[in-house]
């Protein structure tokens, strides 16, 4: 790339990350080729590459806004295919501990659409760019390196059917997006490189899913009804309408820690309700079924720094969820793929071959505040392990405080939902402003322990009117211990 472009680029895995980085690297290659075990072209529906695509999905603020910057009128494509945009704020009913934060107008555009439908309009604008080409039903076998294994050159693949001979697909730049179960640190090692340092944050997270057609609306006119997990109601849902039929919904509940909500129909009804809401279980109880319930389990949270490595072959770069995966129910995964796009871009807009070690180092700092507020909060549940440093704990405790205050105060709420949404970085909840409201406003809204009022403001159940127009969503019985200790913002 010493003249400012390259003759090809192979980006290995076809899922979000590895879509966003086709369509960077096609302004800098002659030509991209997007390798994916599954077929990509003309599907709609789930992958089995993607298995937690079937659970709810979704897009935060900032990553709505990269998607359009890389794709402009994505949104009104998710528009055409069915998705009902709305405010962040005024549209979703975020509840915490029982009881709904302020809804206000965010400014935040909100695009919930499932990860099939997001991942299939974003996947047709790729493969409209002339110069990307998916080399689809191919499995990764390795990376091929020059005689001294300082260079990556390319990458061996071969048909996932076994029906042709392992072919190498010669390359300028090797881009590695296949996500958590990322062979990298593997090859690294056997090319005489070291592993990246990794750091876990245990969970043993479990997403339930279940469909069904309501006989009323619960919505109201909300896009979606979320009950969010916390240390006090460590138990969450992700309710929502979706296109197809007159009241069709998706309902995914959450479980910490083991306890998971259970794929037995009574088990799910049960844990559903156990929320800290009636409104989801009301819904549901007489509803008509239309699936079994499925799981999807996460164990873990890891980060992998690959930006303290001391040594790191060229023509080799690794993004999205191969350096790092989050909690899935804070939504952070797609937009912080989304953000390291953003830096691979600038990385090759300096016309020449990206050096490795750099681009960690700023990939890194793109990483830092979604984990930061992720992990932290993680840590917020007693029975997650992890070094819980001052810092932690306080803040823990001030957001805590803060979701209470929010309740009665919209611009605390939206305060919040611009940091959730990664518009605003962690540290801008702690602004004199915001404190301010925050010790005024949580000594005058009592702790919601057990508080079945969602909020005072809630529309009844009702109808559902056939005129509206369709919504499509974002993305053991056992009770973890709550969080127990004194409250570092205590007098």
């Amino acid at each position: 790339m010493a003249d400012g472009a390259g003759t090809r680029a192979v980006v290995l895995g076809g899922s979000m990350a590895g879509l966003l980085a086709a369509r960077v690297l096609s302004e800098r290659f002659t030509e991209v080729l997007l390798v994916d075990r599954d077929r990509l072209t003309g599907v709609a529906t789930y992958r089995p590459g993607v298995p937690h695509g079937r659970h709810a999905h979704g897009l935060v603020a900032r990553g709505h806004q990269i998607l359009e910057e890389h794709f402009p009128g994505l949104t009104g494509n998710l528009v055409a295919a069915g998705v009902r945009p709305g405010d962040f704020n005024g549209d979703i009913r975020w509840l915490f501990n029982g009881r709904r934060i302020a809804p206000s107008h965010s400014g935040l555009g909100c695009v919930p659409a499932t990860r099939p439908v997001l991942e299939n309009q974003v996947r047709l604008r790729v493969q409209a760019i002339p110069n990307v080409r998916f080399v689809e039903g191919h499995d990764v076998l390795g990376l091929e390196t020059t005689a001294d294994r300082s260079r990556v050159t390319g990458a061996r693949v071969q048909r996932h059917d076994g029906g042709a001979p392992a072919e190498t697909l010669d390359a300028d730049l090797v881009l590695d997006t296949t996500g958590r179960g990322s062979r990298t640190p593997l090859w690294l090692e056997e090319l005489g490189y070291g592993r990246p340092e990794e750091e876990r944050i245990k969970i043993d997270l479990a997403y339930t899913t279940r469909h069904y057609r309501l006989r009323a609306d619960p919505f109201g006119g909300d896009l979606a009804i979320i009950p969010a997990a916390t240390p006090r109601t460590p138990r969450g849902a992700f309710f929502f309408p979706i296109s197809g039929g007159e009241g069709l919904v998706e309902l995914s509940l959450t479980g910490i820690l083991g306890d998971h909500p259970p794929t037995d129909p009574d088990g799910f009804l049960d844990f559903a309700r156990s929320l800290p809401i009636p409104d989801i279980h009301e819904s549901i109880k007489d509803a008509e079924p239309l699936d079994d319930p499925v799981t999807f389990k996460y164990p873990a949270s890891v980060r992998r720094h690959y930006e303290r490595l001391a040594d790191f072959p060229s023509g080799l770069l690794v993004m999205g969820d191969a350096v790092c995966t989050f909690n899935p129910v804070y939504a952070q995964g797609m937009t912080v793929s989304a953000l390291g796009s953003l830096v691979l871009r600038r990385h090759l807009e300096r016309g020449t071959e990206p050096d490795a070690r750099a681009f960690f180092r700023d990939l890194s700092r793109e990483i830092d505040s979604p984990w930061e507020l992720a992990a932290g909060s993680d840590l917020g549940y007693a029975g997650v392990r992890g070094k819980r440093s001052a810092k932690v704990r306080f803040v823990n405790a001030y957001v805590a405080r803060l979701q209470d205050a929010a309740v009665n105060d919209p611009t605390l709420a939206n305060a919040f939902i611009r940091v959730a949404g990664l518009v605003d970085p962690p540290a801008s909840l702690m602004l004199p402003r915001h404190v301010v409201r925050v010790l005024r406003g949580s000594r005058r809204s009592p702790a919601a322990h057990g508080n079945h009022d969602s909020s005072p403001s809630a529309p009844t159940e009702r109808p559902f009117d056939a005129s509206l127009p369709s919504r499509v969503p974002p993305g053991g019985h056992r009770r973890p211990e709550p969080e127990t200790g004194r409250d570092p913002l205590a007098r």
